[in-house]
């Protein structure tokens, strides 16, 4: 250090200036909570809160409650979306029975419409089995024909895609038309994989004609000649099976049907005489379904079994030969006579499965009637389990 005159060390120089340093942040939260518990909190608020609470509570009891004591009735394993219940498909149906799994209303219209199915099943089956043995005795058909074996597969857990492409590996090793037989009990899909089978055949890039045929037109086409018949005749009180179906009379009638190209070159079925010149096609949806004709069909099959098999077997012999192919839909007794290797038969292992997909069906078109575009699962839900208590009610009278 340097003394000054007078001996006196100086002072040192001031610090340089710096600024105070920033005041902490503020913690708002604590001020919030600090003014919050500072404050006392009304008692009019304090009994809101709590009411609201005991109504929410309250509220959701019952509900759990209900659908506990519901679920033996209506279910409640799943929902269906509007979606879902416009296709009316196997689609729809597989998800309307997994929405009624553990129903018991669900479960008693299935065991009803099950043992219906099964009854009407053998019922069509014996007056089959006589109109076949009623066409041999007549010398119709061969009493010593026998079919082709038929290829049988188990539908159940398959979806009718699976079944049909099932179907498509062996019919795809044809090489020019096919004739395809299709059989089994009510409940198996038979309607369903036809249609499948038809779309892909149609979309497969070959081009390939594809014609669905069903012997049931047939037998509608001769029961409406039959009831033409007995309308002609005065001494006919209605419809008369005596006189109007007489060996000569079904002779007649078959030999008014002929089978070939007609309109824009297809394959048609005509029905011409007694006044009648009408194309299957044009009429099956209106003429073949009137009174009747519906209510006279079993009455006009039992007798025409021999005569109807013998036709649909050369029509669709004819359509094959010129390279279509040919799906046909029908009971085994009918189809037997069909020559063709390619038939299957559509079986279900589980027999319940077949009441389960009729109710469903039942359900199902029935609540699309009852319901807008619009509605939500919980809307299209009430509508399902409205349909199903109104069914099962009326089985119960």
């Amino acid at each position: 250090q340097v003394r000054r005159r007078g001996g006196k060390i100086p002072p040192p120089p001031p610090p340089p200036f710096l600024p105070p340093p920033p005041p902490p942040p503020r913690d708002i939260s604590r001020e919030k909570t600090r003014t919050m518990s500072s404050k006392s909190i009304s008692p009019v608020a304090v009994a809101v809160v709590a009411v609201g609470a005991t109504i929410g509570l309250l509220l959701l009891s019952r509900r759990r409650t209900k659908a506990k004591n519901n679920e033996s009735s209506t279910g409640g394993e799943g929902e269906v979306t509007y979606e879902v219940l416009s296709r009316q498909d196997a689609s729809t149906s597989n998800a309307i029975i997994e929405r009624f799994t553990s129903s018991s209303d669900f479960a008693s219209l299935a065991d009803r419409e099950g043992s219906a199915i099964l009854a009407r099943d053998q019922e069509d089956a014996e007056k089959l089995q006589k109109g076949i043995d009623y066409a041999k005795e007549k010398g119709v058909i061969d009493p010593k024909f026998v079919p082709e074996e038929y290829i049988s597969i188990d539908v159940l857990g398959k979806t009718p895609v699976e079944v049909a492409d099932m179907i498509l590996a062996k019919v795809n090793e044809e090489k020019k038309g096919s004739i395809v037989v299709l059989c089994g009990l009510s409940g198996t899909g038979k309607g369903t994989t036809v249609s499948t089978l038809k779309t892909k055949l149609e979309s497969d890039g070959s081009g390939r004609e594809v014609v669905s045929w069903s012997n049931g037109n047939i037998f509608r086409s001769v029961t409406l000649l039959a009831a033409t018949w007995c309308e002609q005749q005065e001494d006919c009180e209605g419809f008369d099976k005596d006189k109007a179906l007489t060996k000569e009379n079904l002779a007649s009638f078959m030999g008014m049907l002929e089978f070939g190209k007609f309109k824009d070159g297809k394959y048609d079925t005509c029905i011409r005489g007694l006044g009648l010149d009408l194309l299957v096609s044009e009429v099956q949806n209106t003429e073949l379904k009137a009174p009747k004709v519906s209510k006279n069909i079993p009455t006009v099959a039992q007798v025409t079994q021999g005569e109807v098999i013998l036709f649909a077997a050369e029509a669709v012999k004819k359509m094959g030969d010129d390279g279509i192919v040919v799906l046909l839909e029908g009971r085994e007794q009918t189809v037997n006579y069909v020559r063709t290797p390619l038939r299957f038969i559509l079986t279900l292992s589980d027999g319940s499965l077949i009441g389960k997909r009729r109710a469903a069906q039942r359900i199902m078109a029935a609540a699309l009637e009852d319901v807008k575009e619009s509605a939500w699962p919980g809307e299209i839900d009430l509508a399902l389990e409205g349909q199903l208590k109104k069914m099962v009610a009326e089985g119960e009278k």
